[in-house]
């Protein structure tokens, strides 16, 4: 299958929006210090892409779903030793609904005022969702900490897919 993060410098990084810094310049190389590195140093990569990609744990930015499939690939490689980590953080990524909630306070006719940030949002959990297949392995997984953190991603999975089920019967986009 080839090495994992083979496919980061395919991103324009320093185009994307992060928290704390006017571009995502920093993701690639935590993304590589996660996967490479000892377990605390990996840890603490994991917990530095969280605070530029999924701010507070639950603020996305425009870089987060591109960071996503990444995230997705160290939590599928065994020789990495965040994995449980990285699945945290998939799990706060699926369930941030921050722009969502703030978009909806606005009344509608500020409802483009947060457009923007609400597709981040969007996309940064459609691309979780891409990864169910990586996350339903993990979830059987003889690591039973890497188990546990799978499974817990993929409980709000029903929720959702019921709810796009609800979605498209009513017509919605």
């Amino acid at each position: 299958m080839g090495t994992i993060l083979r496919d980061l410098q395919r991103v324009r990084w320093t185009r994307l929006q992060a928290a704390k810094e006017s571009t995502a310049r920093a993701v690639p190389a935590l993304l590589s210090k996660a996967a490479w590195s000892d377990r605390d140093t990996a840890r603490q990569a994991v917990d530095e892409l969280g605070d530029l990609v999924c701010e507070l744990g639950l603020v996305m930015q425009e870089a987060t779903a591109p960071t996503v499939p990444f995230l997705t690939e160290l939590a599928g490689a065994p020789h990495v030793s965040c994995r449980t980590e990285a699945l945290e953080l998939l799990q706060k990524i699926f369930a941030g609904r921050q722009w969502s909630a703030a978009s909806q306070a606005f009344s509608s006719r500020h409802d483009t005022h947060l457009a923007r940030q609400v597709a981040w949002e969007k996309s940064a959990q459609e691309s979780v969702l891409a990864g169910r297949h990586v996350f339903e392995i993990l979830a059987t997984s003889v690591d039973p900490v890497v188990a546990r953190a799978a499974a817990k991603l993929l409980q709000p999975f029903a929720d959702h897919d019921q709810q796009s089920a609800g979605a498209k019967e009513r017509g919605d986009k």
